[in-house]
């Protein structure tokens, strides 16, 4: 399958048990394939990081909102559209994934569809603040993703 950085897929549950992080969003919630996550995609590297979505746009716009009267700025959620409708980006519980574990990209009557350009613009911008502030010390990111990362690379390694 061709990964593309900008689309939207859904994971294997057997991800969430391989990694066994309880900051990760749970997956597959009912019958449903949800959530959905959009990809991201890193030069030179065969870790991808998935951004969980959330169709709660009320509940996260709060959380937004809140951080903007105390701080002045929000960098780590995104109210963006996706499919014709507002969905909040998580960029807080963004995580570390490998292709082993994508199950498909999520598509409409057959087709992929990818975000919005402007909504995947500001993701973009934030993600690399994100991982600019991390690698200055600052984590923003919920998960242990350093943990995660290793893993990922010692499966890969061992394989």
């Amino acid at each position: 399958m061709q990964i593309k950085e900008g689309y939207v897929y859904h994971i294997k549950s057997e991800y969430f048990d391989f990694v066994n992080d309880d900051k990760l969003m749970k997956n597959h919630e009912g019958n449903s394939t949800r959530p959905n996550y959009f990809c991201v995609k890193k030069e030179n590297s065969d870790i991808l990081w998935f951004i969980p979505m959330s169709s709660k746009v009320e509940k996260y716009q709060k959380i937004i909102d809140n951080k903007m009267n105390r701080y002045g700025k929000c960098d780590t959620i995104v109210i963006g559209n996706y499919r014709g409708k507002d969905h909040a980006f998580l960029m807080q519980n963004m995580f570390p994934i490998t292709e082993k574990y994508i199950d498909h990209i999520d598509t409409v009557n057959g087709k992929a569809l990818q975000v919005a350009s402007q909504t995947r613009r500001e993701i973009m911008e934030k993600v690399n603040l994100i991982f600019k502030l991390k690698s200055k010390g600052i984590n923003l990111i919920f998960p242990d993703t350093d943990r995660i990362e290793r893993l990922l690379i010692e499966n890969n390694n061992a394989n």
